[in-house]
């Protein structure tokens, strides 16, 4: 499934609540893209060094092994908002009303459990390294920090898949086509047409940019 942005909003309490963990989860994905960008500057600078000064930085394979959970889960929360997890929907796309609702209900609701199950075992795998004060091979570098983020994100995601559940809960009682809180199904005509939208978009801001 392509990532969709089309999500509803009204004022009720669930649109609110929606809206508020958003910024949250947006905030949590720019740190994780701010983490992305210092281990580019990160690699960069060990390159330099070790090419110019034979001086590469001490425990760079500690310090990209810590971030890279901070890649990997910060955005997973953000992602589910957005619609942009990979899905098959070859079936579901051809569903309508509150069947379509029923099903994606079912299949959140399956995410969630499994997320639950996830949150359990990090969260004791977490506690496990910062009970025995485990640390990286070159450095010492402590892993509790970078193992406390995974169960945090889950959590995190799990609150959102709860979210959702409200969200198809409360479609399949009034019977709507465009429930608020949720990712809307678009087919791939509709998301090329947007694509195609976006380019020219950009394209005549930047004839309208050359000309002045």
């Amino acid at each position: 499934m392509p990532q969709n942005t089309d999500i509803a909003q009204d004022n009720s309490r669930l649109s609110r609540i929606d809206r508020l963990l958003f910024r949250l989860e947006s905030r949590l994905t720019l740190m994780g893209g701010l983490v992305i960008f210092a281990l580019v500057f990160f690699a960069t600078t060990n390159v330099l060094g070790r090419w110019l000064f034979s001086l590469p930085i001490s425990g760079y394979i500690d310090w990209i092994e810590q971030a890279m959970a901070f890649m990997a889960f910060l955005g997973l929360a953000y992602t589910q908002q957005q619609g942009g997890h990979i899905r098959m929907d070859i079936a579901v796309a051809r569903i309508r009303g509150r069947f379509l609702w029923f099903t994606e209900f079912l299949s959140t609701l399956l995410m969630l459990l499994v997320t639950l199950v996830l949150v359990y075992g990090s969260s004791l795998h977490f506690w496990r390294a910062y009970d025995i004060g485990d640390s990286s091979l070159d450095i010492n570098l402590p892993t509790w920090p970078a193992k406390l983020v995974v169960p945090v994100a889950f959590i995190l995601l799990a609150v959102r898949l709860i979210l959702q559940l409200w969200a198809y809960g409360r479609a399949i009682r009034l019977n709507t086509s465009r429930p608020v809180a949720i990712p809307l199904i678009e087919d791939a005509a509709s998301v090329a047409s947007r694509n195609a939208e976006s380019l020219l978009s950009d394209a005549d801001k930047t004839n309208t940019a050359t000309t002045q």
